[in-house]
């Protein structure tokens, strides 16, 4: 139904992005104090360490190939001598590499935070569900990857899902270029644009607290105290 498509690819997104700016205004604004990670680190080292390296490493390759497949349309891609072919290898068996290396962390890093009893413990509402939500954006845009591009490959995104991004936002949306993608696309998108909601409200935040000022200031000096009788 008309309303529906209206709901979900323009009022819903822009709804996302709204939160997203103004709630990170409120944050700031009001809580810098919890404006932090909170390292569970010193409950439990080694699955942090491997799940967040494996995240991170594959996070930041799996961001750069969605703004390359979202914000550059295909015909500029073309121009640059990448045609259809070259472009579908490197988002299936690029992409799909980076995909599984950031699944693989947010599994090990999710299955931490839930089975591990202190870490369960020292995990808010909003920890829980980042993680889990997470993961399911990071498996559907796996499932979409791998299994639907096989199912349906006469289907391509960049001539649908990337066109209706893009025209968010000049705001001339088309919510029926969405009403045609498969269910796996959909639910990766929807899925992308929620996190954006909650980013505000959790330890997400940190991603923006790059630690500039480390590189200019003073060394910390520790002196040993000695005891006197």
């Amino acid at each position: 139904m008309e309303w529906v498509n209206q709901l979900l690819w323009v009022v819903f997104p822009y709804l996302c992005i709204a939160i997203f700016i103004f709630g990170h205004i409120y944050r700031y604004r009001v809580d810098q104090f919890h404006w932090t990670a909170k390292s569970s680190e010193f409950i439990e080292k080694k699955q942090l360490m491997i799940g967040s390296l494996l995240f991170h490493l594959g996070i930041i390759p799996v961001f750069f190939g969605h703004v390359g497949g979202l914000a550059i349309p295909k015909e500029w891609m073309h121009a640059l001598g990448v045609n259809d072919h070259l472009y579908h290898i490197g988002a299936v068996y690029i992409g799909g590499f980076f995909g599984f290396m950031t699944l693989l962390g947010m599994l090990i890093l999710t299955f931490r935070r839930f089975t591990l009893k202190n870490v369960r413990r020292l995990s808010s509402f909003s920890d829980l569900a980042v993680n889990s939500l997470l993961l399911f954006i990071v498996f559907m845009g796996m499932y979409a990857t791998v299994v639907t591009n096989a199912i349906q490959p006469e289907f391509d995104y960049r001539e649908t899902i990337s066109v209706w991004f893009r025209n968010l936002f000049i705001f001339n949306p088309m919510p029926s270029l969405m009403a045609a993608a498969p269910l796996s696309f959909k639910m990766h998108v929807l899925t992308g644009f929620a996190i954006f909601a909650f980013w505000p409200f959790t330890r997400l935040v940190h991603v923006w607290s790059v630690p500039l000022n480390y590189v200019g200031r003073s060394y910390i000096l520790y002196r040993r105290h000695k005891r006197t009788n």
